[in-house]
């Protein structure tokens, strides 16, 4: 089931499935979009790199990746923290990655890709939304990518540098995804992205351009630009309804610039439940069902080959991660930026809608 066109502009990617799609390169800015909580020092707009390839929390930092067909060698990751650099498209792109004590490399293990907003890191995304902690308590491994200049390009007039510069992030995350398979035990069927606001466009234009997520977590964000044959797959969208960044009910949010001036910002994405109806669409999936407890509503339906499409709705939530490490009083009130909603934990709920949902044998 297509997807109609979701934003103001045009883009002219489509659905390439196993091959790597390449993402148009459309004049965008890094404003502050997006997924702030905890930046942990970031100061938004700067365009400094992130942090410097080779250093590490844990035991040491990677080594080269193992040959293609190669058995992967885990002792190329350290258990804990540690960064590492990857070059695509003749750019070096960096990411850290969290290898959990707790995860048993004698299988496939489960990984999780999560996309920090705009203005952030993996670092911060790290040390922000409490995803090693739920890593050590299940065994699962966390990766943390870069985004080239503090965003993504994710589709028309958004967002920043990565847009402007014609980056391929679908191809740096795909690939990414692959040189961690050369390193660990990596199990495809257990392979998920997750992401805040611009780190959630990217994580829905992941969905639309390739099939190799079982599932995908997006928080505070929507799509744009067109999805015109999207694989089916589980989705879990978690939203503030009052999100004034990227709005509940659709259209152009607070930063939104139209696409004009030095930082153009064009985000223009459709009301959160048709966009979670258009997944129900394409997942061909039976009739949901609501439930609501105290500020947060459910709307979950199930779908063929085990697949689900669920949304969750904090009714008093603005523009941020359910849970998430809160914000330093004094950015909050400089950076106008919504405290993280304390009626979710957004990372153990989207951790257990990833167990709960692999991708389906053959899928």
């Amino acid at each position: 089931m297509p997807f109609t066109v979701l934003s103001s502009g045009a883009v002219t990617s489509a659905a390439h499935r196993s091959r790597r799609p390449r993402t148009a390169g459309v004049a965008a800015t890094l404003t502050l979009l997006v997924g702030l909580a905890a930046v942990g020092g970031c100061t938004p707009g700067r365009d400094d790199a992130p942090e410097a390839a080779g250093s590490s929390t844990g035991a040491g930092s990677a080594g080269p990746a193992a040959p293609s067909g190669a058995a992967p060698d885990a002792s190329a990751v350290p258990v804990g923290s540690s960064a590492h650099t990857i070059e695509v498209d003749q750019r070096q792109r960096t990411y850290r990655l969290y290898r959990p004590g707790s995860a048993d490399l004698g299988a496939p293990v489960p990984l999780v890709v999560m996309l920090h907003g705009a203005a952030g890191t993996g670092e911060q995304a790290e040390q922000a939304y409490g995803w090693t902690g739920q890593a050590d308590r299940d065994g699962f491994v966390v990766a943390f990518p870069d985004g080239v200049q503090r965003a993504w390009a994710a589709g028309p007039g958004c967002c920043g540098a990565p847009a402007r510069e014609g980056v391929d992030d679908v191809r740096f995350v795909t690939e990414l995804v692959d040189r961690i398979g050369t390193q660990l035990p990596v199990d495809p069927a257990r392979t998920y992205v997750t992401g805040i606001s611009n780190g959630g466009l990217l994580a829905y234009r992941l969905a639309c351009d390739t099939s190799i997520f079982a599932a995908v977590g997006a928080v505070a964000t929507t799509l744009t630009g067109q999805c015109p044959d999207p694989a089916p797959v589980s989705v879990l969208h978690i939203h503030g309804q009052q999100d004034k960044t990227m709005p509940y009910g659709g259209g152009p949010g607070r930063r939104d610039n139209g696409g004009t001036g030095r930082n153009p910002v064009r985000i223009d994405g459709p009301p959160t439940p048709e966009l979670a109806a258009r997944w129900r669409g394409v997942d061909r999936c039976a009739k949901p069902t609501t439930t609501t407890d105290g500020p947060v509503t459910r709307t979950t339906a199930t779908c063929p080959d085990g697949r689900a499409v669920e949304l969750v709705t904090i009714a008093d939530a603005g523009h941020q991660w359910p849970g998430g490490r809160p914000n330093p009083p004094r950015a909050e009130q400089l950076l106008n930026l919504d405290p993280p909603s304390t009626a979710l934990n957004a990372t153990e709920t989207i951790w257990r809608f990833f167990h709960d949902h692999p991708k389906p044998a053959g899928g």
